[in-house]
């Protein structure tokens, strides 16, 4: 027997925030990555490290806010607890993976390819391992033409954002990069949604597992409670709050000796100035 599903149960309002939670961890992630592009070597990991973690946790909250609002009528919903969290596990790796390439090759050519691939695939599979871990008295079938849809989705409006966060031009294009990131992410859960069909088996054997009621507090307290950090350290940050970056040379920047001065030799308005060829005598001339 076919189930009877709805993935909007709420009305707009799961849609709604889950793609603000998107956009707040792409916000965070990208931005991070724009600046790792205007520091020196040392202090880059730090802040690709933390982008990552941003934007996986962002699409994390993202799938698991969007799911509050899915429901199968004939059969209840449960969670598996372990699987759960190693989806999040996956996001944020694979997403790293994608974001170094990136921030150490630069968003152009094959860099900006690989790593937009990798990161679209990690956000796919963040959202069919979240789905994975679902438990209920039925069986998940997919179509795979819709699946590969979601999957090219994701992988696009992913390779667009890191370019636009690459492009280091300041704030606006990092919100701009951020709208497109979570457009991705939603995109991506929504389109493979679509996808799904459930059946649901004639005896209703129990399932195991955590019920989403159950999760929804770490869910949000966890996740939420990193990137409202990543946003104050991100805040905090002049070169992130003013949007402009440090386009002084290298030279100049922390870290980095800069080169001896030059200094020139100042030319006085009322002093004539010797020529260089031939020493002037010391001694009067006899005339």
């Amino acid at each position: 027997m076919q189930g009877t599903v709805d993935g909007f149960s709420y009305g707009l309002v799961t849609p709604l925030v889950a793609y603000l939670m998107a956009c707040l961890g792409g916000a965070l992630g990208l931005r991070c990555t724009t600046r790792s592009m205007l520091v020196t070597h040392s202090s880059r990991p730090a802040w690709l490290a933390l982008g990552s973690a941003a934007i996986g946790s962002g699409i994390w909250t993202m799938h698991f806010v969007a799911m509050m609002g899915f429901t199968v009528r004939q059969a209840p919903i449960h969670y598996d607890q372990a699987m759960t969290f190693a989806s999040l596990g996956v996001a944020i790796v694979m997403v790293g993976v994608g974001i170094f390439i990136v921030g150490y090759r630069g968003a152009r050519g094959t860099a900006l390819f690989t790593g937009g691939t990798i990161t679209g695939l990690g956000i796919a599979s963040m959202h069919y391992l979240g789905m994975a871990a679902m438990r209920l008295n039925g069986k998940l079938e997919y179509n795979t033409f819709t699946v590969a849809a979601s999957v090219v989705i994701a992988m696009c409006a992913a390779t667009a954002a890191l370019w636009a966060a690459g492009q280091v031009r300041g704030f606006l294009w990092s919100v701009g990069a951020s709208l497109v990131m979570g457009l991705a992410v939603s995109g991506m859960h929504y389109t493979g949604m679509a996808a799904l069909t459930v059946h649901l088996h004639g005896t209703s054997a129990p399932t195991s597992g955590e019920s989403p009621a159950t999760l929804l507090w770490p869910m949000l307290i966890g996740p939420l409670a990193f990137l409202l950090i990543a946003a104050v350290v991100v805040m905090f940050d002049p070169l992130m709050v003013m949007g402009k970056p440090d386009w002084s040379p290298v030279e100049q920047k922390p870290g980095v000796p800069a080169h001896p001065s030059v200094h020139h030799p100042v030319h006085h308005p009322h002093r004539p100035v010797r020529p260089l060829g031939r020493r002037a005598s010391r001694t009067p001339q006899n005339r």
